[in-house]
């Protein structure tokens, strides 16, 4: 039966990644000038991609030819059971449109939806890719920051109001956000569809993080939160982050009005960017046919280096704060509380610290003096860098 797999999974046990051409862990010294720097930047995880995922990609290889495959209904069947049992979401197959990452996905939609020089939003601090997704293809980028209210992100929708012109063509929405880690509450994605309706500004919604939203919370997608205006909000999903499984390169989007969906799947024909990959197929099925248990197991694991994260700088480094995440594995660190400026806050962490994290700056105006730390990784490694990065401070 789907879902109900007994998996055991083991969270603590380390992997030993080096060698696999990991960008997390391989190029630490490419990107840090450090190789021995604990690795807690690049969002995936440093857990093994579960069982029954493998084991379903070794049956497929058990056939000796790797040839051109289509997508069976099993594929999309798959995925919509999935988003059903999980974010009480029902999907029509014809619906689903295949990209090989949401990354990719972004880009062709701002190809599809806009011209040169229409105006695209985006809400800083924010995912970076989405800034080249939109400047790279000469789009006007209209930043529209978020707001700290209560630890939490929120959204400025009067400022939104004020920034919408003609030329605005489409709002690209990180749900839950990336990287706070806030899950919007059907509330708040309401208010903001309502805006983008009144003018006609289509939503390209990430919800790529949407499965590691911690209970009691859930993921509210953003297309049943606005009904109304399905027709003009395009979902982006996979099982990437939610099954450790990154290197697949397979996502898929929900495109419910039928003239939006050619529109994008035209471009994706022209591009010949659709077709993916025999694993990628396997994989994902695996994933959504039988990783509810291994999901919820991981849920619990994640909870609990997010709580311990947390408690642990209150107690030991009270002058870095952190905005406690609704959702995923990813932690937004205030590191202003050491007095040190950008580049030396850079170095600080590198040279005496040794952990690697995500610079703040990277995702946008309010980053400064921020950090982003992924805590999907065994609690061991979680507690080294924690540790690491007390002894430097206590030697600032």
């Amino acid at each position: 039966m789907a879902g109900k797999r007994f998996t055991q999974a083991d969270f603590d046990r380390i992997t030993d990644r080096q060698g696999t051409n990991s960008i997390k862990w391989d190029a630490r010294d490419q990107v840090f000038g450090n190789p021995d720097v604990v690795p807690l930047w690049v969002a995936d995880m440093d857990f093994e991609t579960p069982a029954f995922i493998r084991e379903r990609i070794a049956r497929r290889l058990e056939h000796p030819i790797l040839g051109y495959t289509y997508r069976s209904e099993r594929f999309a069947g798959s995925f919509i059971s999935w988003v059903n049992r999980r974010h009480h979401w029902e999907v029509d197959p014809e619906w689903v449109v295949f990209m090989p990452g949401v990354v990719p996905a972004v880009s062709v939609a701002v190809l599809a939806y806009t011209d040169p020089g229409d105006e695209v939003i985006i809400q800083p601090p924010v995912y970076h890719p989405f800034y080249f997704c939109v400047e790279g293809h000469n789009r006007k980028l209209i930043l529209n920051p978020l707001k700290t209210i209560n630890g939490r992100f929120t959204f400025d929708l009067e400022l939104l109001r004020q920034q919408i012109t003609p030329k605005t063509r489409l709002l690209i929405l990180s749900n839950p956000h990336n990287p706070g880690g806030t899950a919007w509450s059907a509330e708040e994605l309401a208010s903001l569809a309502a805006i983008c309706q009144e003018t006609g500004v289509r939503i390209l919604s990430d919800e790529i993080h949407s499965d590691l939203t911690y209970p009691p919370g859930h993921h509210t997608p953003a297309v049943t939160a606005a009904p109304n205006y399905a027709h003009r909000i395009i979902t982006a999903m996979a099982p990437s982050k939610t099954f450790n499984m990154a290197g697949m390169s397979t996502s898929i989007l929900v495109i419910p009005d039928p003239k939006e969906r050619k529109t994008y799947a035209d471009l994706v024909y022209t591009l010949h960017v659709g077709m993916g990959n025999v694993f990628g197929f396997e994989a994902l099925q695996a994933a959504y046919e039988e990783g509810d248990q291994w999901l919820d197991e991981l849920l619990t694991y994640l909870k609990g280096n997010r709580d311990y994260l947390h408690q642990f700088l209150q107690a030991e480094l009270p002058m870095i704060t952190m905005m406690v995440p609704d959702a995923t594995y990813l932690a937004w660190l205030d590191f202003r509380g050491l007095g040190l400026e950008q580049k030396a806050l850079e170095d600080f962490l590198v040279t005496k610290a040794s952990i690697g994290l995500n610079i703040g700056k990277q995702f946008g105006p309010g980053g400064e003096g921020f950090m982003r730390l992924n805590f999907g990784c065994p609690r061991s490694l979680l507690q080294q860098a924690l540790t690491q990065l007390k002894e430097a401070v206590n030697n600032l």
